[in-house]
């Protein structure tokens, strides 16, 4: 197992392990994100001083004034369309999740990113302003952004202060590829367990790709055929199955179960509802 994996029970109890992102795919999405903000104020700029509609005398002023009513508003809004993701955290993929293993928050999200102004951009604003009074004021801000900058080096999780302030963690997100055998491990058979549209709606591909993970391999030792157990029995509660599924059968129970998911949900792609996690009817809701 990777060093960077983190084990996190989310609320239906079944422990779903993460890869916890490196410094170097954080810093790269960070940069990414400020080339897309900066960059694309500056290129605006750019129009209206060749424009003539703007004095060179107010562009550091009216600049530095800008980008902070952009950039909040892009992270903020970005990760809670994308579900924990910026444009950069997508090109890089990574994603923020809640630490607890629930559903990442609007709360958790303008927290995080607020504590960002405070963390980074607004004492490097201050510092490139040059309106300090006082060096010590300045010597200041300038250990407190190398202080800050330090914190995800020297935690295992690397957390900086608004993931701890939030609740959240950033971590790998590759893309999901759900491989054909499974699927069609038992197609040509008659199911054993059948399963309506009321039932398949409740999961998502990234549930899906968690439940092909852990039936990629037949369950020999007893802390295997208990997890085993343990995922059928979460899933009928969660589904609300009601016909009776008996303990020699949840082997069989969870491959037809991820057989009819996995059509299901390319059924749905078919017709352009792209159904992310168990949260999809959350996220339209709102």
């Amino acid at each position: 197992m990777s060093n960077r994996a983190e084990n996190i029970r989310p609320p239906e109890g079944v422990p779903i392990s993460f890869e916890i992102a490196s410094g170097g795919s954080r810093f790269g999405a960070q940069f990414l994100d400020i080339l897309i903000t900066f960059g694309g104020l500056l290129l605006l700029f750019i129009g209206l001083i060749w424009a003539g509609l703007i004095a060179a005398s107010m562009l550091a002023t009216l600049f530095l004034l800008l980008i902070f009513f952009i950039r909040v508003p892009y992270y903020i809004f970005s990760e809670l369309v994308w579900n924990g993701r910026t444009l950069g955290k997508r090109i890089v993929k990574i994603r923020v999740i809640s630490a607890d293993g629930g559903r990442l928050t609007p709360h958790q999200i303008v927290a995080r990113n607020l504590m960002k102004e405070v963390e980074v951009f607004m004492p490097a604003t201050t510092l490139m302003s040059g309106t300090l009074e006082s060096g010590w004021v300045g010597l200041a801000l300038g250990g407190w952004m190398v202080g800050v900058l330090l914190v995800p080096l020297i935690n295992k999780k690397h957390l900086r202060l608004g993931d701890m302030i939030a609740g959240t963690l950033v971590v790998d997100n590759p893309k999901a590829i759900l491989l054909p055998d499974l699927a069609v491990r038992k197609s040509v058979q008659k199911p054993t367990f059948v399963f309506d549209a009321s039932h398949l709606d409740v999961y998502g591909r990234y549930e899906l790709q968690t439940l092909e993970e852990i039936l990629r391999e037949s369950p020999k030792s007893p802390q295997a055929i208990a997890r085993i157990s343990e995922v059928a029995r979460t899933i009928q509660r969660k589904i609300d199955y009601v016909e009776q599924v008996l303990p020699t059968d949840y082997w069989d129970f969870l491959s037809e179960f991820y057989r009819q998911q996995r059509e299901y949900l390319e059924s749905r792609q078919l017709f352009g509802d792209a159904r992310e996690s168990k949260f999809h009817n959350k996220n339209k809701q709102e």
